[in-house]
């Protein structure tokens, strides 16, 4: 009797086991990851491998910063789990609408995410003593050389050199004038808090644009129009970003973007956690999934750009994984200058700067 007994609870036993873990693959079945972000970040053969390994359901709404801001300021930081805002557009929104909430770095694995990207994002976007984004993609704006001028172009004031006049094009934008600012030996982003000091350095940068007019085959102002210009061999050195560049040299090895001597200007695009997050196990667990390399080489495959993830080039399809490794080794890495926050009054100081330049004769 006692033996029947034995075999009764064994067989409750299993069945409870049995029971107990349908259901939770059917909880886990039943989450969901909401996710904001841009086009190209999360391309459907990564959401599948998430939920193929994690079970959790992934919605993908595309966005941009913009509708990202109003989307989350008309619910109170409600809708969204995970959020990719650019990482100068976290802390003045944090400030006046209070979206997103701090995010806990020990829940993330942080060896696979590169040391300079992390700190200059626990850097642009920590609030009162927490941080509220962690890198995901990212991008530089410096030059894109053809291999005739390449000797002579190495930082942003080389495209007013003598040799190049009349094969020059940049766009008359704020990236180029922080560029001019740095290869002047200035550092315009630690004038950010003194309006004096970066006007005096705005000074120096629309003197040496206004003399460099002469060099400029045109002012570009759209990507076409610059490709076009290089393509056709009518500008031989450039201003501008390094995907443009590595999509020109897949086309013609002779064309190369070229981090600048004084540093590539970088953006961030981040990982958020909107406030009112009703599932950050899932958030979380989608970071660390898309930082490993080969999740995070097939978003850079999609978009073109690169993520933080440390390592990932190596996955990453042969022609691009080449064109990065020739622009950026880990000094240049190092030196690349990352887009703080911008504070209020320094754009409208900047439109008169541009301004008086295009005006210029």
């Amino acid at each position: 009797m006692a033996s029947k007994n034995r075999t009764k609870r064994n067989s409750a036993q299993v069945v409870s086991a049995v029971l107990a873990g349908a259901l939770s693959t059917m909880a886990t079945a039943g989450e969901e990851l909401r996710l904001i972000t841009w086009g190209g970040y999360a391309p459907d053969e990564v959401v599948a491998q998430f939920e193929e390994e994690t079970g959790i359901d992934v919605k993908v709404t595309l966005s941009n910063n913009e509708d990202m801001i109003s989307k989350l300021r008309a619910t109170g930081g409600a809708g969204f789990d995970l959020a990719q805002p650019s990482q100068d557009r976290i802390v003045g929104v944090q400030r006046q609408f209070n979206i997103y909430q701090p995010i806990d770095l020990s829940r993330l694995d942080t060896s696979l995410i590169q040391p300079s990207m992390l700190n200059a994002t626990n850097e642009s976007t920590a609030l009162n003593g927490a941080v509220y984004g962690v890198p995901a993609v990212w991008g530089t704006s410096g030059l894109i050389v053809h291999q005739d001028v390449a000797d002579t172009v190495t930082d942003y004031t080389d495209l007013c050199d003598s040799a190049v006049a009349g094969d020059v094009s940049y766009r008359l934008k704020r990236p180029t004038l922080i560029g001019f600012a740095f290869a002047l030996g200035q550092d315009p982003f630690a004038a950010y808090g003194d309006p004096e000091q970066y006007q005096s350095i705005l000074t120096q940068v629309e003197d040496a644009l206004i003399d460099c007019k002469a060099n400029v085959k045109t002012y570009w102002t759209g990507g076409d129009q610059l490709l076009a210009l290089l393509r056709t061999g009518e500008v031989k050195a450039a201003m501008a970003w390094d995907a443009g560049g590595w999509k020109l040299n897949a086309e013609n090895p002779e064309i190369r973007f070229v981090a600048p001597e004084s540093g590539a200007l970088g953006w961030i695009d981040t990982f958020a956690l909107p406030r009112r997050s009703e599932n950050l196990d899932a958030a979380y667990q989608w970071i660390n999934f898309v930082m490993r390399p080969d999740i995070a080489a097939k978003i850079t495959n999609q978009s073109g750009n690169f993520t933080a993830s440390v390592g990932a080039d190596e996955y990453v399809e042969a022609s691009l994984r080449d064109a990065y490794r020739q622009s950026f080794d880990e000094a240049a890495l190092n030196n690349i200058k990352w887009y703080p926050p911008v504070p209020p009054g320094l754009e409208a100081m900047e439109g008169q700067v541009l301004d008086r330049v295009q005006a210029a004769n």
